[in-house]
């Protein structure tokens, strides 16, 4: 599912936060046992060995909140993420063991000013008790570990770029998005619109080679015209 531009913001703020927390963190961990997946999962080093956890699950409206989804609220300490104006509706429906960080956007800053890291920040209005752990520690850990795999995975996969991918994948990806247009931009079909681009760069580099050729053509000529007044006027050594 497209996530929206606020869940991306709570997103982006919640890492931030936990982050500045000193927690290792990634987003959406499966959980053993059918569990669900939680939101994000935050991992707290307490000593060698021990393990502090902490789920949250982000929510941006009054139908998310109250999707059937199931709350994979698993860690010692478990937290819905809301803006102001949700929590202000939902409040009286928060169970008493479960926390809230509010979201509260930043205003528009001054592009002269340093800018925010983050687009938000997150406020504690209800602290959530602590439980023992849903799952077993080790089944929590190694799930958590898998995840973290996965977004180093993508983050080295987009610093790649199209360099891992093979050129009969890249094909196959253009030709089936060859029936894909987006309606509210009408534009040729991306296939399309990569022959295009090549044929285009052909042309345009044709053009340039010829371009050169015809300078170089043009000081040769030059030259010959310079060494024949030269032999006319006996000047040649």
């Amino acid at each position: 599912m497209t996530k929206t531009a606020l869940t991306l913001d709570l997103e982006h703020t919640l890492y931030g936060y936990c982050r500045d927390a000193g927690a290792a963190v990634v987003e959406e961990v499966t959980m053993p046992d059918n569990k669900g997946i939680v939101d994000t999962l935050a991992c707290q080093l307490l000593a060698p060995g021990q393990f502090e956890w902490r789920c949250y699950e982000l929510k941006v409206t009054k139908s998310d909140f109250h999707s059937s989804a199931q709350l994979s609220f698993v860690g010692h300490y478990n937290y819905f993420v809301l803006p102001l104006a949700l929590y202000e509706e939902v409040a009286a429906e928060i169970p008493a063991h479960v926390g809230v960080l509010v979201y509260r956007p930043y205003e528009k800053v001054d592009p002269t000013q340093v800018a925010t890291p983050y687009p938000g920040y997150l406020t504690i209005v209800k602290t959530a008790r602590q439980q023992e752990l849903q799952v077993p520690a080790d089944e929590l850990l190694d799930r958590f570990l898998h995840s973290l795999t996965r977004e180093v995975d993508k983050a080295k996969r987009m610093d790649q770029g199209l360099q891992g991918f093979g050129t009969d994948q890249l094909y196959r990806e253009l030709k089936r998005r060859a029936k894909l247009t987006d309606p509210l931009y009408p534009t040729p079909h991306y296939y399309n619109r990569f022959l295009q681009d090549l044929n285009q760069e052909a042309i345009t580099d044709l053009t340039d080679r010829a371009t050169a050729l015809k300078a170089d053509n043009a000081r040769l000529r030059r030259e010959a015209s310079y060494w024949r007044w030269r032999a006319g006027q006996g000047r040649l050594p």
